[in-house]
């Protein structure tokens, strides 16, 4: 096989280019610290790396939506703790309202400061979330979602929440219709009440439910609740009273009435004091989840605004209040603990993003990173390489015919 002078000089050339290509490529990679830096370098792990760089962008985005949502929870916590104190601050003021000493005078004081506490009450729920919104917007609110309307505070929102992008269940508001409009009313079983027009002393407590399988209370969902009422007579100066169930006597009829005794009908146990008149009534009707933070404060302050109250309006309205109050903390308290277990639960989540995270940043170094031992390695091998290669060359290019007849 016959070689030519130019045919060995042109391999030589090629073959010098070939490494300090590879030379180059080899420095690249040092100067980097990656393997693969564009997708020829390797197609395979290019695509991983991008597939990986995906899922870091995936997890970047969740722990955004996580952080915004745990900001708004914690907005939401303190907000909801300062509904749990003017809370009881208002159930102090109606409890101080049931002194019998007080003038009307001092009731109407007492009045003004729980009329202040609604006010801030009001001024909670509209607290914005220092991003355009509101806490208690709902899905959604531009304005603030409550107003205070000549018939009483309004939810003008959307209920529900709105919740941030992510995979998890992330809340950036509260239902601020269900927090503060929404409470049980009465026991949260069924609601007593006087009828307007009494004219004794009697009032009611709130009651209780002795044997929960025989309260018919929840109704079926089609069906109409039972309600009762209780009728008084005085005759002689005997007080008695019957209880009519939907206009019908019971087996509770006639009987003789002692203030403050416990009575009984169908499992609920509720009491009765002070003196009622003949043709004074009260009623028992199903629990709703319809009592309101702000009615329920607005009713107490038009009793304690009255002038000349008897002694059983006194006592029956600091008994509802009471009552109430009560039923709207727990409601509250029900929303507080919802908000903690939302913070508590952002914390697994958190721990499942960062796990995700840093799964993916493996995959990626895995796939086009730099085993930088290896690199300087073969970047040291190939720099021999071609230095040897050059210094042949070198040797090769004199041994020409011409140069060795002119030798």
């Amino acid at each position: 096989m016959r070689i030519s002078t130019a045919h060995s000089f042109d391999a030589s050339i090629e073959n010098l280019q070939k490494r300090q290509s590879d030379l180059a490529q080899s420095q690249v990679q040092l100067s980097s610290g990656k393997r693969v830096n564009k997708a020829s370098d390797d197609p395979i792990g290019a695509a991983q790396a991008e597939r990986a760089l995906a899922a870091i962008s995936r997890s970047d985005a969740n722990q955004r939506s996580l952080d915004a949502s745990r900001g708004a929870m914690q907005l939401s916590e303190s907000a909801i703790g300062s509904t749990v104190e003017l809370l009881q601050q208002a159930r102090e003021t109606i409890v101080a309202a049931g002194n019998g000493s007080y003038t009307d005078h001092e009731r109407q004081s007492l009045a003004i400061k729980l009329k202040e506490i609604r006010n801030q009450l009001l001024a909670v729920a509209n607290s914005p979330d220092g991003g355009g919104g509101y806490i208690f917007g709902g899905q959604g609110s531009s304005s603030p979602p409550f107003i205070d309307a000549p018939g009483g505070v309004q939810f003008v929102g959307q209920g529900g929440q709105v919740q941030a992008s992510s995979g998890e269940a992330l809340n950036l508001t509260v239902d601020g219709d269900l927090v503060w409009l929404k409470a049980k009313a009465g026991n949260g079983v069924y609601v007593t009440n006087p009828v307007a027009g009494n004219t004794g002393t009697g009032w009611i407590t709130t009651g209780s439910v002795s044997t929960p399988s025989a309260v018919p209370y929840p109704a079926a969902p089609a069906a109409t609740p039972d309600q009762y009422s209780i009728d008084f007579t005085v005759s002689a100066g005997v007080t008695t009273y019957s209880i009519l169930k939907n206009g019908a006597a019971t087996a509770v009829t006639n009987a003789s009435y002692v203030g403050g005794q416990a009575i009984g009908i169908d499992g609920m146990s509720f009491s009765i004091s002070g003196q009622p008149a003949t043709g004074d009534k009260f009623t028992i009707n199903q629990s709703t989840n319809s009592l309101s933070v702000f009615d329920t404060l607005d009713s107490a302050i038009n009793s304690l605004n009255q002038t000349g109250p008897n002694s059983g309006q006194i006592s029956q309205a600091v008994n509802k209040g009471l009552g109430n109050i009560d039923s709207l903390l727990s409601n509250v308290q029900a929303a507080r603990t919802s908000v903690g277990e939302s913070l508590n639960r952002m914390d697994g989540i958190e721990s499942r993003i960062s796990a995700a995270k840093l799964a993916a940043q493996g995959s990626r170094s895995a796939a086009e990173d730099l085993d930088m031992a290896q690199g300087i390695s073969n970047f040291q091998n190939q720099q021999t390489g071609y230095e040897a290669a050059l210094k042949s060359y070198a040797m090769i290019q004199k041994l020409s015919l011409f140069q060795y007849i002119n030798g």
